[in-house]
């Protein structure tokens, strides 16, 4: 493993004008009322199960 370097690095500028092209993206979905509830991920029907077996 090195030690370290005495010498600062130079501060790193962007390309101009690169941090101005940023694009708004809307990530939500409307779902219906009337929709029937999705399958619950791997860890939550593991949860469920892992309950399940205690109360019995």
């Amino acid at each position: 493993m090195t030690s370290p370097s005495s010498t600062p690095r130079g501060e790193h500028t962007p390309q101009p004008g690169a941090t101005w092209h940023t694009t708004l993206v809307r990530t939500e979905q409307v779902i219906a009322d009337t929709a029937p509830d999705p399958r619950p991920n791997r860890a939550t029907r593991r949860a469920l199960a892992r309950a399940a077996r205690r109360t019995k």
